[in-house]
């Protein structure tokens, strides 16, 4: 049996690479002789350089930047074999960077990512592919851009503060763009910067935002528009995509020219999915919780789109499960009910696979 283990990221427990790692050990205690093939993914959120390095090699170069709450910390960027320059931004504002009692989510900036796409400028490479998501801030890339040198004043000619609480003190932008190569915004979520999908509504509270946070990040996001649309020309309120990251994505689009495209289509290709998919008998994916969304275009779903396009069986396994599909199944069905499935996930992983899988009827050969 030939098995393409391909799933994203177990937030907050293991990287794409470890659980794929642990799913194919689970494969391999019940089925000895499988041919496992291992495609850890991303759609340019946590796990995208990783993801991305597997599949087309390069150097990751270690550079100094800031997380999301200013506190300095070293990230990489990976100069792709292919002469384009990959940026993680949660490599440098990542959510999971903080703990519980550190998140701001009126504060929280995106000053790092300026600093790692500054360096990536500095290597000048062909293109730079820019990874969105899993961000702690919900500042429009308003700190990206005073990072690369722009001017975000308030009334009275002085710098606005850090976050997107401050944005609605925000009274001109000046900037005068640099040259730079293509930018692409990668990413596969497709909400606009405002309104009740936007930035603000849909992710601020997964940042520790409350009601009136997510008002006021609201507001600031809105001023930061209708500023930058007066100031540098570009509309960015019902950009599909634009809401990404907190916003990052709009900032990207309206100081550095980028595009946004699918994060996960740019990994797919880069990694011949199609191809190891094509040569599966069974396609296992994954990721820390599954529910309705991750069919709207996560890269779980996408994974399970395709290999239904093609004809192939699959199993989706998670940390946990909110959705009735009869393929997914949660770490809850091996860890008893006082156990804490987050504690060694590896471990448990590997468990649901091998339960799993060796209770499947055998399929191709």
């Amino acid at each position: 049996m030939r098995v393409l283990v391909a799933p994203q990221e177990f937030k907050g427990s293991l990287t794409a690479r470890a659980a794929a790692e642990a799913i194919a050990a689970g494969v391999r205690d019940a089925i000895p002789g499988a041919q496992i093939e291992l495609l850890p993914l991303s759609d340019g959120g946590p796990g995208f350089l990783e993801a991305l390095q597997t599949s087309i090699g390069g150097e990751l170069v270690v550079v100094a930047a800031h997380d999301a709450i200013g506190r300095p910390s070293a990230a990489s960027i990976l100069m792709g074999s292919d002469g384009v320059a990959y940026v993680e931004a949660a490599q440098a504002n990542a959510l999971a960077h903080l703990l519980p009692g550190e998140l701001a989510p009126l504060e929280a900036s995106t000053f790092g990512v300026g600093e790692l796409l500054r360096s990536a400028i500095a290597m000048g490479p062909a293109q730079i592919v820019v990874g969105v998501g899993g961000s702690a801030s919900t500042d429009g890339g308003a700190g990206m851009a005073q990072a690369l040198g722009a001017r975000l004043l308030d009334a009275a000619s002085r710098d606005i503060a850090p976050g997107g609480a401050a944005l609605a003190a925000l009274d001109r932008v000046e900037w005068v763009r640099p040259e730079l190569p293509d930018v692409v915004v990668a990413t596969d979520v497709t909400n606009p910067l405002l309104g009740p999908r936007g930035a603000a509504s849909v992710f601020g509270p997964q940042k520790g935002a409350s009601r009136t946070d997510v008002a006021r990040l609201e507001a600031g996001l809105a001023r930061f528009a209708e500023v930058i649309e007066r100031d540098l020309g570009v509309d960015v309120r019902e950009l599909p995509g634009a809401g990404a990251a907190g916003g990052l994505a709009a900032g990207l689009v309206a100081f550095l020219g980028a595009r946004v495209a699918s994060g996960f289509e740019l990994v797919a290709a880069s990694c011949g999915f199609a191809e190891k998919l094509a040569a599966a008998d069974l396609v296992i994916t994954g990721e820390g919780s599954f529910d309705e969304q991750s069919r709207q275009g996560k890269t779980t779903g996408r994974v399970i789109n395709a290999a239904v396009k093609a004809g192939k069986p699959w199993l989706v396994l998670a940390g946990r499960t909110s959705t009735n599909a009869e393929h997914a199944h949660a770490l809850g069905e091996v860890a008893g009910p006082s156990e804490d499935p987050m504690t060694q996930a590896d471990d448990w992983l590997r468990r649901l696979a091998a339960k799993v899988v060796g209770e499947r009827p055998r399929e191709g050969g």
